[in-house]
């Protein structure tokens, strides 16, 4: 990074809604010379055990405890008086000063809501003063060339997401297009083929989740697989070519007594990965994220081994993008690709870290979004600024997750 110093003059913030009407933080930074500018945090709904605490307020009279008026407080009672004035020579001496002034390894002071909520402020407004794109500064923090990721598409959603209809929680589709904007088109076909053969088979349209993918009473997850390999070939398409799956088991929302209680079996943990294993071999899929318990570190090593060759052992409740659980998922061969949430550890270079660590392991990265967006696009040029090989935003009916690919539209096309 450039020693080019940057001066924050005011930081504000703002309670605002995300796409399920819940509340989160907005931020504005103002930086030397007039530059302003915001970004807005997402949230989950299927959260792992070992992210960083996002601050909530907890009063149950007021957005049933999930108000955000105590950390926008903090932005602006805590940390405005403590860095307005100052001058930071990078992002990570920002974010390093931001982890000082929480004083906690998990966040659970300030949140890592309204921490994440200021790196990111404060990294758009250091990329306007130094007239560059977004996706450039944080390039120039990874130190990597920008690549355009592949689009991981929500289909169909179960689990948390979904009312639970099904245990898994989604199913994605990967379109194999050299661009996004072809990758688009072809995942509107197969999304429009899905909706037809919902309305075919439940004589309705199948109602959305969080992330906009559809949401039907399928009977099991083999149903949903089926059905999304049905869509791609209705759509004209071929699975396994011009079109593969990828599949978030989130097993730990269905792991109970040391069981997994998956579509109304009771599996251990040996046969939930011969399972996945089964899952993997009948079905064009290039990953399978949380297949097994977050905290099933003894059997992690034997579920990657098992799907060696057939697609990618994603870690996201596993590994909750922490640069301790990333060493040590290393270290045994637990996984090979990395799910990278911002707000799981919360600041942008704690997530810079984590990316950084898996490319030395030689893992695939894949960029997240959250259940609960915002219309904000940073994660766009995060994902190109930082070289993901895959994307994952969400389906492509709702304005939080379009503004996304929109996002990826208007870069592609700036490098035309």
């Amino acid at each position: 990074m450039a020693t080019e110093l940057t001066r924050i003059e005011k930081l504000s913030a703002l309670e605002i809604l995300d796409s399920r009407g819940r509340p989160t933080i907005k931020c504005f930074c103002t930086v030397e010379g007039g530059i302003f500018s915001s970004a807005s945090v997402p949230s989950g709904a299927s959260t792992g055990g070992s992210e960083a605490v996002e601050l909530r307020d907890g009063n149950p009279n007021r957005f049933r405890g999930l108000g955000c008026l105590n950390a926008v407080s903090n932005i602006q009672q805590v940390l405005a008086p403590a860095l307005e004035g100052e001058s930071f020579s990078s992002q990570a001496a920002l974010d390093h000063r931001l982890q000082e002034l929480d004083g906690t390894s998990d966040k659970s002071n300030l949140g890592a809501n309204t921490l994440l909520a200021v790196s990111l402020a404060f990294a758009r407004a250091t990329a306007c003063s130094r007239k560059m794109s977004l996706h450039q500064y944080f390039s120039e923090i990874l130190g990597v060339e920008p690549k355009m990721p592949r689009l991981t598409v929500n289909l169909f959603s179960g689990g948390k997401h979904a009312g639970e209809q099904v245990s898994i929680q989604d199913v994605l589709i990967v379109p194999n297009a050299e661009s996004i904007k072809d990758s688009l088109a072809s995942v509107y076909e197969v999304y429009q083929s899905a909706a037809d053969g919902m309305l075919e088979r439940f004589d309705m349209r199948a109602l959305t989740a969080d992330e906009g993918g559809l949401a039907p009473s399928f009977e099991n997850s083999i149903q949903v697989l089926e059905e999304a390999c049905s869509a791609i070939e209705r759509a004209g398409l071929k699975p396994g070519q011009e079109m593969h799956l990828a599949v978030d088991v989130a097993s730990s929302h269905f792991y109970k007594e040391s069981k997994y209680e998956l579509d109304g079996e009771s599996l251990t943990g040996q046969e939930m990965i011969q399972t996945l294993n089964e899952w993997a071999s009948r079905f064009p899929l290039v990953s399978i994220e949380d297949g097994l318990h977050e905290e099933a570190w003894e059997f992690w090593p034997e579920l990657t081994q098992a799907l060696d060759n057939l697609c990618l052992t994603l870690g996201d409740d596993f590994l909750c993008t922490n640069p301790g659980r990333i060493r040590r998922a290393v270290k045994s061969s637990a996984c090979n690709a990395l799910l990278l949430k911002l707000n799981q550890v919360g600041t942008l270079s704690e997530g810079a870290e984590a990316c950084r660590l898996a490319r030395e392991a030689g893992w695939k990265v894949v960029v997240s979004a959250r259940s609960g967006e915002t219309e904000d696009d940073w994660l766009a040029d995060l994902a190109f600024g930082w070289a993901a090989d895959y994307i994952k935003v969400g389906s492509i009916t709702q304005s939080e997750r379009l503004a996304k690919y929109n996002r990826l539209l208007e870069i592609e096309s700036s490098y035309d």
